[in-house]
C-alpha cells in the first residue's frame, strides 16, 4: 500500500466513520476495488482508532465531566446534580455489554461477507434513518402540542433501559453495510431520546466498542508493518483523525436539524449500483 492510498483510506473512514453511511463498508469495497485484499482488519480498526481520537476531541467537556461523575459516584460523594449523568453512565455501560455481545456472536458474519451484502446493509441503513426520522419528527410535533419544551431528556440523561436498546442498535451496526453511527442514533430517536443527546449518545458509546475491536486484533500488529507499512498507517490515521472532526462537526448540524434522511438519498442509489457492478 502506498502512502497516498493510506492518505486516501483515512480520508474515506474519517467522513464514512461519523456521516451515516457505513464506514467499514465503504472501505471494504474500496479496498476491493484497489485491489488491496492484503490489508490486516487491524489496519481498519487504526483507522478507527484515529477517528475515535476525533470523538475524544469533540465530546472532551462531556467526557471529562461523566469522569468526574463517576469518580464523585464511586466515592460516594455524588451531588444532587449528579443525578442525570450517572443515570447517562450505567446507560452506557449497559449498551455497552449488549454491543459487546453482539459483536461476539456475529463475529463470523464480520468476516465473511460478501460486496452484495455490504449494497444490502446500505438499504438497511437508509431505512433505519428514514423511519427513525418521521418517530422522532411526530415525537417532537406531539410534544410541542401538549406544551412541552422537548428536552426531558436531556435533563435526566439516557435512562438505562434506553442504553440497551441504543446498544442493541449499536451491535446491529457491526453487520457488513449497515453504519454504527446510523444504526446508534436511529436506535436512540426511536427510544425516545432527543436529537442532540442522540447524536452525543451514540459517539460517546462507541469509545469502548473501537477499544475494545483494538484489542481483541493486536495480535495482528506484527502483520500490519509487513503488508501495510508503518508510513501509509500513520498517513491514514492522520487523515483520518482530520476528516473525522469535520464530519463530525457536519453530522452533529444535521442531526440537530432532523435530516438524517439526506443520508438515504446517496445510500440508496450507491447500494442499487453496487449490486448491479459488483
Amino acid at each position: 500500500m502506498s502512502v497516498v492510498e493510506g492518505i486516501l483510506l483515512g480520508l474515506l473512514q474519517g467522513v464514512a466513520e461519523f456521516l451515516p453511511i457505513s464506514s467499514s463498508g465503504h472501505l471494504a469495497l474500496v479496498q476491493e476495488l484497489f485491489d488491496l485484499d492484503d490489508v490486516p482488519l487491524l489496519f481498519d480498526i487504526m483507522l478507527h482508532l484515529a477517528t475515535l481520537g476525533a470523538v475524544l476531541l469533540f465530546f472532551r467537556r462531556k467526557i471529562w465531566s461523566l469522569l468526574k461523575v463517576a469518580g464523585r459516584w464511586l466515592a460516594r460523594r455524588s451531588l444532587p446534580e449528579d443525578k442525570a449523568d450517572v443515570r447517562t453512565i450505567v446507560a452506557l455501560l449497559l449498551g455497552t455489554t449488549v454491543t459487546g455481545v453482539f459483536g461476539i456472536v456475529l463475529s463470523d458474519l464480520v468476516e465473511d461477507y460478501s460486496e452484495k451484502l455490504i449494497c444490502v446493509g446500505f438499504f438497511i441503513t437508509a431505512g433505519l434513518l428514514i423511519f427513525s426520522d418521521a418517530v422522532e419528527e411526530r415525537r417532537r410535533k406531539k410534544l410541542l402540542e401538549s406544551g412541552s419544551d422537548g428536552l426531558v431528556t436531556t435533563r435526566t440523561g439516557v435512562r438505562p433501559l434506553q442504553g440497551l436498546g441504543i446498544g442493541l442498535a449499536q451491535g446491529i451496526g457491526v453487520l457488513p453495510g449497515i453504519s454504527r453511527s446510523g444504526s446508534t442514533i436511529a436506535g436512540a430517536l426511536l427510544c425516545g431520546v432527543d436529537r442532540e443527546q442522540a447524536g452525543e449518545f451514540s459517539f460517546l458509546l462507541s469509545i469502548p466498542a473501537i477499544l475494545g475491536a483494538f484489542v481483541l486484533e493486536l495480535d495482528d500488529l506484527d502483520a500490519i508493518g509487513d503488508s501495510v507499512g508503518v508510513a501509509p498507517v500513520v498517513a491514514g490515521c492522520v487523515a483520518a483523525f482530520v476528516a473525522g472532526i469535520f464530519a463530525l462537526s457536519v453530522l452533529m448540524k444535521i442531526v440537530r436539524k432532523g435530516k438524517l434522511e439526506w443520508f438515504a438519498l446517496y445510500l440508496i442509489p450507491a447500494g442499487i449500483l453496487g449490486l448491479v457492478f459488483l
